[in-house]
């Protein structure tokens, strides 16, 4: 577990040798959340329910402290299905505006997976292909979005990596933007936790995994109706936020943010058989803090 000075470090993804010089900062000056009512020093308390869990990969993170409250092989490297989708549009929101016009290319042409069906030749704008990205999970969307801004998937795969570096997830490697099965695809629960706390400090994409739904529209006048693919945003539960993921080589995946008790909760979950039951598993957890 990684005491609080290290975890506020971690939250802010900023590399320890990159930090400027002090300048009269001491670490008493430093705001630490305090921690979860959910921590607890002792072994036989706390979130233990790993026999109850069918994924192999599992990590939850209390949002404001940074700490982790249980973990499940979270530094076990797997492959992460279409929560690569995360970086890529980390990558987008980083470098364009949502304002920006693209047009479809006349061969996208069709892909496994969840699509939007954008039509070829139409133009939608950055803000709506991200909607369709971390809403639906649009595989046509995620490789749109690659090739406008590197030329190409195998370029923007690379930038991945620079950027995965640069935030020192060290566990994770991109060989598509996308998230089909690869060798070198692959992440770990925790580095996903340590990517998601950077990103879901933009708003753009916060917002967006946190919808149940959207229209977007191209300029030609085309409609596309989105619905977010992670179930449990749809029912009565304290998930807000979330994104899924599922292939062969993953097992179903689910990234789910949490309020719960006044604290916000990130839930990674890898390699499940069954990730709506494991996620309801934990949701109960969360529902009752230690006394």
């Amino acid at each position: 577990m990684y005491s609080p000075v290290i975890a506020v470090l971690l939250m802010g993804m900023v590399p320890v040798w990159d930090l400027p010089p002090a300048t009269g900062v001491t670490l008493e000056h430093l705001l630490i959340a305090a921690p979860s009512p959910l921590r607890s020093s002792a072994p036989e308390q706390g979130l233990t329910f790993t026999e109850r869990l069918s994924a192999s990969g599992v990590l939850v993170m209390d949002l404001q402290s940074g700490q982790f409250l249980y973990g499940k092989e979270e530094a076990t490297e797997r492959a992460m299905a279409s929560l690569t989708k995360l970086m890529t549009a980390l990558i987008i929101v980083e470098n364009h505006a949502l304002t920006e016009w693209v047009t479809v290319p006349d061969d996208l042409g069709p892909m496994n997976g969840s699509v939007a069906y954008l039509p070829p030749g139409h133009q939608f704008t950055v803000g709506d292909l991200l909607s369709a990205l971390l809403i639906s999970s649009a595989n046509d969307a995620a490789e749109m979005l690659a090739r406008y801004h590197s030329g190409s998937e195998e370029a923007f795969a690379e930038e991945m990596n620079t950027r995965a570096a640069a935030l020192g997830l060290k566990q994770t490697s991109y060989e598509n933007a996308i998230g089909f099965d690869n060798s070198l695809q692959w992440s770990t629960p925790q580095d996903i936790a340590w990517l998601a706390t950077f990103l879901l400090r933009h708003e753009s994409i916060r917002e967006r995994m946190s919808m149940r739904g959207a229209t977007i529209h191209s300029r030609q006048g085309e409609t596309i109706h989105l619905t977010h693919t992670h179930a449990l945003i749809h029912a009565n539960t304290p998930v807000v936020a979330g994104k899924t993921g599922t292939t062969d080589s993953a097992g179903e995946c689910l990234l789910s943010l949490v309020e719960e008790g006044g604290r916000e909760y990130l839930v990674i979950i890898l390699h499940s058989l069954q990730r709506y039951a494991d996620m309801r598993v934990i949701l109960e957890a969360l529902a009752k803090p230690l006394a």
